[in-house]
């Protein structure tokens, strides 16, 4: 069976949301030859506090409006053939109701935003994914699958937790797990364990073969780990990087919540991004690493033994908090108006010596 048909195959007997990416704006095959080479891009935690709803409702004629927030990394994430983002918080129904730290719930248009954006899915196992119990989980996915978005870390039944994410590049089919360290002291429901992941080395290596096995030319962990406002990687966070890496049917590692920007690594011919710092975020007390952010872009390319990343590049991101609060791709604007944010990024990134692997920063 040709990788098309595969493609087809599985998105006929996949459950909504887990099926094969084929909602508008997603690269899809024109022709029967596979593509030798494709562009993916990932940012950081998406954590909606109440300031930005209030920035979406000011930016709306009516209701909210979060496309405005998002507006300036919208050329950097649609031309990417694959954008992965990270949503940290789960979305409520229109009506609500929303709240912000600790116990999260955003609006629906969140995930509008997103779609409209560029991004093609979202990875969901966060510490904050349980802050609205099973309800949340439910609302969050709908949310999405009315956008447009998959998705993959949180799940409405045991059978969607069984079924792997493969995201589809033209003929190319990209597997995705989303795993978090926990939830904030809140316990998945005995009788429903599957609701979310929870971050293991073995459980994860389970996903990805499970993903391999549906057809998975290419499989992204996206991992919620580390300590909170630190850009040095803790020693577990390296230690689980360099055993998943080790993994044979996974290739890139993507690392969420530190809401600081954290190093990337190449570690035995694959990559490793420790922490994307924050996508969107307004912290009651912001302090500068906290809009910090990058946006990972890799280019994979064809070899004899499958597919590899050849070119690596960060590219710095700024939640500029106004008014009116923007998301800025720095590597659209002068350089000088965000000079501490760029040495803040620089230092943070490539502070394992990445660039010496070949990692780069355009424009730099």
């Amino acid at each position: 069976m040709s990788r098309r048909g595969l493609a087809v195959l599985v998105a006929l007997v996949m459950p909504a949301g887990c099926a094969v990416a084929t909602e508008p704006g997603v690269p899809t095959a024109t022709s029967s030859a596979q593509p030798e080479q494709f562009t993916l891009v990932a940012t950081g935690d998406v954590l909606i506090h109440p300031a930005l709803t209030e920035q979406a409702e000011a930016d709306a004629e009516s209701g909210r409006d979060f496309r405005p927030l998002f507006a300036g990394v919208r050329p950097m994430i649609s031309s990417a053939d694959l954008a992965l983002c990270h949503l940290e918080v789960p979305l409520a129904g229109p009506d609500g109701p929303f709240s912000g730290y600790p116990s999260f719930s955003a609006p629906p248009e969140v995930a509008d935003a997103l779609a409209g954006t560029g991004y093609d899915a979202c990875s969901t196992a966060s510490n904050h994914t349980l802050d609205q119990g099973e309800k949340g989980v439910r609302s969050t996915l709908d949310a999405l699958d009315k956008a447009g978005l998959q998705h993959t870390g949180s799940y409405r039944s045991e059978k969607e937790s069984r079924e792997p994410l493969l995201l589809e590049v033209g003929d190319v089919l990209v597997g995705h797990v989303s795993m978090t360290f926990g939830f904030n002291g809140i316990s998945l429901p005995d009788d429903k364990p599957w609701l979310a992941d929870e971050l293991d080395v073995q459980a994860a290596a389970r996903k990805a073969a499970a993903a391999r096995k549906a057809g998975a030319d290419v499989v992204v962990v996206s991992a919620h780990w580390g300590v909170e406002h630190q850009h040095d990687p803790s020693l577990e966070q390296r230690k689980m990087a360099e055993q998943l890496l080790a993994d044979e049917n996974i290739d890139l590692v993507l690392g969420h919540h530190a809401h600081a920007v954290q190093p990337m690594e190449k570690i035995g011919g694959e990559w490793v991004a420790y922490g994307l710092g924050n996508h969107v975020a307004r912290h009651e007390d912001p302090t500068g690493d906290t809009e910090d952010g990058i946006a990972a872009r890799f280019a994979f390319r064809r070899n004899g033994s499958g597919w590899t990343v050849h070119k690596a590049e960060y590219l710095p991101t700024f939640v500029d908090l106004g008014p009116p609060i923007r998301l800025k791709d720095l590597s659209r604007e002068e350089e000088g108006a965000y000079a501490e944010s760029l040495e803040r990024i620089d230092e943070a990134v490539l502070s394992l010596g990445a660039d010496e692997d070949g990692l780069t920063r355009p424009g730099r």
